[in-house]
């Protein structure tokens, strides 16, 4: 399960762009907290510990404590923008729930026991379709990853969300197909001898040679 981390905010007296780069100057980020039915509230929180919450890996699936001189507010990220040049968080939305609301979230999956899977032995390769899958869940229990178990998986062979052990409580927010999580698929250069392999067997003749044949039985019916 997801941590709960604490972001101390202070409020933002004046909005625009003006303000806002001022805050940036500063070393701070302006972040808009919204949702449950109550007024927004624009605060700002520091660019160094923002960062470090980024660095993570699982902000945007972790239950963020949001401190403005000890009044907190539950949290969930829900946008992060970014500065096209320097790659520096410049602007955050955090949705507020409650304790045990009920949220979609994005959660990075996990492969293990490659080691296991015969297929990827004999040179298989894994093709992820879904590097992360939304999840409906409690946001009590947000998980930090998705574990798919590669263990007994071929080559040719799909795992599908209904092969997936989901954590307790979790289902996820795409509930209208079995859609595909990843595959085993083949190598090229086993592709590729397979298809030769079926070339020499079908032993198909050029239309070089179909040419050279007819003109053979024509000089025949002359003679």
């Amino acid at each position: 399960m997801s941590e709960q981390l604490t972001l101390p905010a202070e409020t933002r007296d004046r909005a625009g762009k003006g303000a806002s780069r001022a805050l940036r100057r500063d070393g701070r980020v302006p972040c808009v907290i919204y949702g449950d039915k109550k007024d927004a509230v624009s605060v700002h929180v520091e660019e160094k510990a923002l960062i470090k919450a980024l660095s993570t890996g699982h902000f945007m699936n972790t239950v963020v404590m949001i401190d403005v001189g000890g009044k907190t507010s539950r949290t969930l990220p829900k946008d992060v923008q970014f500065h096209p040049v320097n790659s520096k968080p410049i602007h955050v939305d955090f949705l507020r729930i409650g304790a045990h609301s009920t949220v979609t979230v994005a959660v990075p999956v996990r492969f293990d026991n490659e080691e296991e899977a015969p297929g990827l032995k004999r040179g298989g390769v894994l093709n992820i379709v879904q590097h992360e899958i939304e999840l409906i869940c409690d946001a009590s229990e947000i998980p930090d990853e998705i574990h798919v178990d590669l263990a007994g998986y071929e080559i040719g062979d799909s795992i599908h969300i209904s092969n997936v052990k989901l954590p307790k409580g979790a289902k996820p927010a795409i509930d209208d197909r079995d859609f595909t999580v990843a595959t085993l698929v083949a190598p090229s250069a086993m592709k590729s001898e397979e298809g030769d392999n079926e070339t020499e067997a079908g032993e198909v003749p050029t239309i070089g040679d179909e040419e050279a044949e007819g003109e053979t039985a024509e000089g025949g019916d002359e003679a």
